[in-house]
Parts: C-alpha cells; structure tokens; sequence
C-alpha cells in the first residue's frame, strides 16, 4: 500500500505541474495616468480574442479598478504563449478631484471618482506585489519619463524579479520623443508603438511573446 499510495501522490505532483505550465501567465500593463494603457489592453484583446477590455477615455483614471481579460493566445515566430491581461488603474503619488472638476463632472461625482481612483492605486499596488507574473510598462513618449512614480515602480518590478517590457506610447503625436523614454531605463528595452493607431504591434507581440513566452 505504501509504495502505491508513493506511486500516486508522484503521478499527481507530475500531472499538477503540467496542469500548471498550461496555466495562464498573469501580465499587468502598468503606468502613470493616461499613457494609454486600456487603449494598448484593448488593442491586444481586440487582436487576439475579438473582445475589448474596458471603456477608453482622455478623462484621468477612468479605470478605477482592475480589469482581466483572460485566456488570450499570442503566437509570434514561433513562440506561444497564454496571458491573462490585466490593466490596472493608472499609478499616481496622489489623486486630486479638481482633475475631474476640469471635464465638466459635477463635484460630488468628482470627489466620488478621486476615493475611487485613490483605493484602484492601492489595488494596482497589490497586484504588483502578490498577482502578476509579468509587466507591461506604458509611457508617453511625449511627457517626461523622469517622475518619482515611474522610477518608483520599475524599481518596485525589478526588486520582484519580474520581466517588464517598457512601451513607449503615442508615437502617432508630432511631440513624441521615444529617445526620452530609453534614456530614463537604460537597463530595459524601449518599443515605440501607437496603441491608438495599431502602429509597430508587430513588434510589440513578438516581445510579449519573446518576454513572457
């Protein structure tokens, strides 16, 4: 009994390891307020699901919480691999409702939408910390890259051990200026790409797929 009882608990620890290779790898697109992050999420989903993630919008933190779109197969050169997206709300020192105020929302609505904002970046931080498998890191490549919130987080990532592919959005606007976002990580790689415009997607799946593959 004691060698098949063995015999078993082995065969199980084999096929749970399998089962768990076969699981999806959970991968945060992260970064400041409106660099393009839903809009990149939705892009990927639309690709490879047919399926959106989340409303887009230019007002700030319109992404409040976390949002998961799961299961989407990305094949590139070869390679394969199985994501579940996660695009989470965007990452500030501080949440103000006047931002709002300035789109034409009422106060009570702004004032509800800044606690909101305020406990979506503690939950941003969360998955961070304990839920994501990888990161997607997206910038505009037209504002400076250099804040205490960017250099924060990449080396909040890098202190997890977790790859992180840097994006450079916005690349369609005459004022991008990717050479800055390159220079403020010289240690990572930099893909300019418009999400918006579907410009140099290719790439980007190919780096997903060589990255987190």
């Amino acid at each position: 009994m004691g060698l098949l009882t063995n015999l078993r608990d082995s065969i199980s620890r084999v096929t749970d390891g399998l089962f768990a290779a076969d699981e999806p790898k959970r991968i945060g697109i992260y970064g400041p307020p409106n660099a393009g992050k839903t809009t990149l999420a939705n892009r990927i989903a639309r690709d490879w699901t047919g399926d959106a993630v989340g409303p887009e919008s230019h007002i700030p933190h319109e992404t409040r919480r976390a949002r998961r779109k799961e299961n989407v197969a990305i094949e590139r050169n070869g390679r394969k691999v199985n994501i579940d997206i996660v695009d989470t709300p965007g990452v500030t020192t501080k949440v103000d409702y006047k931002e709002f105020l300035e789109h034409d929302i009422d106060k009570e609505d702004a004032v509800r939408r800044s606690r909101e904002a305020t406990e979506g970046v503690a939950e941003a931080m969360h998955w961070l910390r304990e839920d994501v498998d990888g990161v997607i890191y997206v910038l505009d490549s037209t504002t400076d890259p250099f804040t205490q919130v960017n250099t924060m987080l990449i080396g909040i990532i890098e202190s997890q051990n977790l790859p992180v592919l840097i994006l450079a959005n916005k690349t369609d606007l005459p004022e991008s200026d990717v050479k800055q976002i390159a220079n403020a990580f010289p240690q990572h790689e930099t893909i300019p790409l418009s999400a918006l415009e579907g410009e140099n997607m290719d790439e980007v799946y190919t780096k997903i797929a060589e990255y987190f593959g």
